[in-house]
């Protein structure tokens, strides 16, 4: 049985929650017809999604893709992140990759920021923006009419930094930082995962700044009904969700992370290198980075100065070898969790959230290396989709959250209960869907045996005293 908080009743909103209600209710209407189209395709890591994106604009005109990926947005690491090149584009224009600093800090405020521009431009010249990410809370932030960052804006000589100090922490000291959000907005903090450092320190600057809760913006109309909801949103959207079969895309992303390295991928985090690096900011963040650490700290203490400049990587030496064998299982397996993270979102937004997206499975294009199955499983039925929805067929419009009896709002709520198992060294788990998910792991059911047969003998063995 897993620890089960339950979140305490909210204190009544400041008047920045008002505020907050007024911006939503101002967003623009949510009718069919007045809002213009724009084509979203999401999907986990691997799943081909920036492949789909740009066979589109082959059955559409004017088909121009705006990446919403929180690594490629950044200069750097192109093979890492696994950017589109330019044959790959296949002249299909490509906007928000490789535009960022790699050690500035691009939040979803900022992706909104930039991206809102540029589909407001496709659209104004005819054509057809294609979002394309895994990077679903990019995403969520075009649907949303408003952000929590709208609710932080940045103050005159108050870094964030001062802010903390103003509260007795340091930026460093996330765990710290993490038990104090928990004294201040246990509600908040039940939001969100302890490991979750970035989303930490912003709470804990709205605090700061404001005297406002956190969790104020997630209460009441304005959060329940508009925050993330696509009849909320600015723009009529078709939602794409490529997904394949989860043993195939672990195969498939196994298999990737081995070209990656092919294609130069040690040398791209080779020049990027530093020992004494912040893994939690800017490009380091990208999974591939971090996981090199040791080996790189050993390899500039065996090389002279002249080999590194030089670019040579000799990994005779046994210590090395076996350094890099980890860090490329260490790569392949964090790769393989972000797939699960991803799709577990993408139900989430599916059935929480009241998104309405057009599942494609595209289990059999992987597993077929010959022939058309990509058209005839992927492409054919994406297009077909997108092509009612051009055409206004009623029967693609989202769904409707006020039509669910509550239902969707209960499912929301849900989403702020927090889950610790103690079978799995404390893990927290967030919300229902996500603790059921975790129960029905490999892992989770092998300690749980594991533990029920130490209860077991150790009941046996207190009766044979007795």
């Amino acid at each position: 049985m897993p620890h089960l908080a339950a979140p305490a009743s909210p204190p009544p909103a400041p008047n920045l929650m008002s505020d907050a209600r007024e911006a939503a209710s101002s967003s623009p209407p949510s009718e069919r017809g007045r809002r213009k189209a724009v084509v979203v395709v999401m999907g986990a890591t691997g799943a081909g999604k920036s492949r789909l994106a740009v066979d589109l604009a082959r059955h559409f005109a004017g088909v121009e893709v705006v990446s919403a990926d929180s690594m490629q947005v950044y200069r750097g690491l192109d093979v890492l992140t696994n950017k589109v090149s330019l044959d790959e584009q296949n002249g299909v224009p490509h906007h928000l990759l490789s535009i960022v600093d790699p050690s500035v800090e691009f939040t979803c405020r900022h992706f909104r920021d930039h991206a809102l521009p540029i589909i407001e431009d496709i659209l104004d010249r005819g054509g057809l923006p294609v979002v394309v990410g895994g990077t679903n809370f990019y995403i969520q932030a075009l649907v949303s009419p408003f952000l929590f960052e709208d609710m932080s804006e940045d103050m005159q000589g108050c870094t964030l930094s001062d802010q903390l100090d103003d509260i007795g922490l340091a930026t460093d000291d996330v765990r710290s930082g993490y038990e104090h959000l928990k004294e201040i907005d246990p509600i908040a903090a039940q939001r969100i995962h302890p490991n979750n450092h970035r989303k930490i320190k912003r709470y804990l600057e709205l605090y700061a700044t404001t005297g406002v809760l956190p969790s104020d913006l997630f209460q009441g109309e304005a959060a329940e009904d508009k925050w993330g909801r696509p009849t909320s949103s600015r723009f009529d959207c078709c939602f794409l969700w490529v997904d394949a079969e989860l043993h195939v895309l672990d195969n498939y992303v196994n298999e990737r992370v081995d070209c990656m390295i092919n294609a130069g991928l040690l040398d791209e985090v080779r020049n990027i290198y530093n020992p004494g690096a912040v893994y939690t900011q800017g490009l380091r963040q990208a999974i591939g980075v971090r996981e090199f650490d040791e080996f790189f700290r050993l390899y500039f203490t065996k090389k002279e100065p002249d080999e590194i400049k030089a670019g040579m990587l000799d990994l005779h030496d046994d210590k090395l070898k076996s350094l890099l064998d980890e860090a490329v299982s260490q790569l392949k397996a964090n790769t393989r969790r972000l797939v699960r993270r991803q799709r577990r979102r993408l139900h989430q937004l599916n059935k929480d959230f009241g998104w309405n997206l057009h599942h494609i499975d595209a289990t059999e294009a992987f597993q077929c290396t010959t022939g058309d199955s990509w058209h005839v499983k992927v492409i054919k039925p994406c297009a077909d989709t997108v092509r009612r929805f051009l055409s206004n067929d009623t029967t693609l419009a989202s769904k409707d959250s006020t039509n669910d009896g509550g239902g969707t709002r209960l499912a929301s709520r849900e989403l702020w209960t927090q889950y610790v198992c103690e079978a799995c060294d404390n893990r927290v788990l967030r919300g229902a869907h996500e603790w059921e998910q975790h129960k029905q792991g490999r892992g989770h059911r092998k300690r749980t045996q594991r533990l029920k047969r130490k209860s077991k003998i150790k009941s046996t063995s207190s009766e044979a005293e007795v």
